[in-house]
């Protein structure tokens, strides 16, 4: 009976630490933001100061990926137009699409 005495309050003592390591180990490892014992934010998870060039260089960043959004949304409509004459093609009765072809050389 004595051992039993001694064990709860040890248990009550680590168990709080105990979780707490655990919840922090799981956060990280699922990319939560990390807490300190408070509850709140680590310091290096809080943004810090800005800098003067930074609203510079977030400019530039929405700038490169507007002109990439832009290049990427032309490729895939010509994609879709492509996509499309091949359905055409393949849906499309053989004399139909070999008078087309041969309208096409005509025109050159």
């Amino acid at each position: 009976m004595s051992d039993l005495g001694l064990l709860i309050p040890i248990a009550a003592i680590t168990i709080g630490p105990a979780s707490w390591a655990f919840t922090t180990w799981v956060r990280a490892k699922h990319g939560y933001p990390l807490e300190n014992r408070r509850g709140r934010r680590n310091r290096q998870d809080q943004p810090s100061f800005s800098y003067p060039n930074e609203g510079l260089e977030s400019q530039r960043k929405i700038e490169l990926l507007s002109s990439e959004n832009d290049r990427l949304t032309g490729q895939i409509g010509r994609l879709e137009e492509r996509l499309r004459v091949l359905e055409r093609i393949a849906t499309d009765p053989g004399e139909r699409t070999a008078r087309e072809i041969e309208a096409l050389r005509d025109q050159d």
